[in-house]
């Protein structure tokens, strides 16, 4: 099976995939292209499976660049394969040939390019993450290595979409707050619960952080089963664990 990957048309021409899970060597809950090496899955069939995404992205396996994502607002830049674990969130480069990547199963992947200055970056922004400023801090990181804020593309790839994503009123009054302008990301749900808008957010800081364009594909990891990890459909399944999908992009 090949793989299934997304791309964004204004991201183009940088190289750049966000990847569902058709295409892996991965089965059982994981069935599909799992990168996470963080998952029970076996350690073989996850190997093979970055060797699949780092063959599609033009790049050898160690030029596939990670860090150990933690929901913070730390950004590295990075200047060419890593020999050691780092613990961070969102990743700029100016290096040709290094591809960034995260690792998502309901919060957003984020990629960034600025075409005229070569640099790209790439930003795993869950809740926690977004609301404490990674986005912001990834586009600092970019403009520190040449690029022009407004000339930034960023795109949000497949994430939790709102319908999906029920929360409780106590995650409601800390959002608000840490930033008051997040109430319109919230839609009532059944009883006390409410409906967050994950990806609005994500636009919303994107663009406040004076971003050039900013857009989400607009596809739900809940939602679709057959092409996307979940979290938190895996956890409302009661599975043990769950894929982890990985979002690239390289100069």
């Amino acid at each position: 099976m090949s793989l299934d990957i997304i791309t964004a048309p204004a991201l183009n021409p940088v190289r750049h995939g966000f990847f569902g899970r058709a295409g892996g060597a991965s089965s059982g809950v994981f069935l599909g292209l799992n990168c996470g090496r963080g998952s029970s899955d076996q350690h073989e069939a996850v190997s093979i499976n970055r060797a699949r995404v780092a063959k599609a992205m033009g790049v050898t396996a160690d030029a596939l660049v990670g860090v150990d994502q933690v929901h913070s607002a730390e950004v590295l830049c990075v200047t060419g394969p890593l020999e050691r674990s780092v613990r961070a969130d969102a990743m700029v480069t100016a290096v040709p040939g290094i591809a960034l990547s995260v690792l998502t199963a309901d919060c957003q992947p984020v990629l960034l390019a600025d075409r005229t200055a070569g640099v790209v970056g790439a930003v795993h922004a869950g809740w926690k993450g977004a609301l404490f400023g990674v986005l912001e801090a990834a586009v600092d990181a970019m403009e520190g290595l040449g690029a022009r804020r407004d000339a930034i593309v960023a795109v949000i790839g497949p994430t939790i979409s709102q319908r999906a994503y029920e929360v409780g009123p106590e995650f409601y009054e800390a959002f608000l707050a840490e930033d008051e302008g997040a109430a319109r990301f919230f839609a009532h749900g059944t009883g006390d619960r409410m409906l967050f808008d994950l990806p609005g957010f994500g636009l919303y800081r994107l663009r406040a952080a004076g971003v050039g364009h900013a857009e989400w594909t607009r596809h739900c990891t809940y939602s679709d089963p057959d092409r996307f990890y979940s979290y938190r459909r895996a956890t409302h399944a009661r599975e043990a664990d769950y894929g982890r999908m990985i979002a690239t992009i390289r100069l």
